[in-house]
């Protein structure tokens, strides 16, 4: 493991205002999030608060707030978050050593709604290539050191096949020593074994196996039946 624990302290704070108003960012500063797998994923629905969360994480670490690589050392004008100037950690020595040495920090900050612009200023010609193959290309191409890799939403750009691929990056990555951070919707990659998941939503975070997550069993429920929902949607 390279981060066990992450936490922030704020001395007073308006529960009304964003983001202290955001339940489980209230639980990080009461309790702090434990990190007991190599990988894991938080998951929520919009609005939740779980990528309010990695991206606090990722800039805690060190990781440019708009998305890419240890490469970059804040490349973009984008500031850090208010959670993020505070985010705190309880780390590995490996851990310590790449938060307060930029040249020996490893790692990755992916999110999906800027992830274009970091792929095309790390190199990546992103013209060249549909939005998924962009991200496969990151996967392939900067996934690979050991190191801390935070993850909003990847899902959103790739295919069932793409999810996949993806899944196989981040137990290797988990294999060979590294750490994953993961915001996500998706049931595919929350199935990937040996997995930590934490919920989000107003009742804080809470850790919950694959088969208690609500979208599981709405997953489920809807390929078995789509009517079953669709009919409160559309119109007959």
């Amino acid at each position: 493991m390279i981060v066990d624990r992450a936490y922030a302290h704020v001395s007073s704070y308006d529960e009304d205002a964003w983001p202290w108003s955001v339940p489980c960012v209230r639980q990080l500063l009461d309790e702090g999030l434990r990190f007991t797998a190599p990988v894991t994923f938080l998951v929520g629905e919009n609005g939740s608060g779980k990528s309010t969360l990695v991206e606090a994480l990722a800039e805690g670490f060190g990781l440019d707030s708009y998305g890419g690589s240890h490469d970059w050392r804040y490349a973009s004008s984008r500031g850090k978050s208010v959670l993020g100037e505070r985010m705190r950690f309880d780390a590995a020595a490996r851990g310590r050593r790449m938060m307060t040495s930029w040249s020996a920090r490893k790692g990755f900050f992916l999110r999906a709604e800027t992830a274009w612009d970091a792929l095309d200023r790390e190199g990546f010609s992103p013209d060249s290539v549909s939005h998924g193959e962009g991200f496969l290309a990151a996967l392939r191409g900067k996934f690979l050191d050991p190191g801390l890799y935070v993850l909003d939403e990847p899902e959103a750009a790739l295919s069932f096949s793409s999810c996949l691929e993806l899944i196989g990056h981040l137990d290797r990555l988990a294999r060979e020593g590294g750490q994953v951070v993961c915001a996500t919707h998706s049931p595919l990659l929350t199935a990937l074994p040996g997995a930590d998941i934490v919920e989000v939503g107003e009742h804080g975070m809470r850790r919950v196996t694959w088969q208690e997550l609500g979208i599981v069993d709405h997953w489920r429920r809807y390929l078995a039946d789509p009517h079953a929902y669709l009919r409160h949607i559309v119109e007959p």
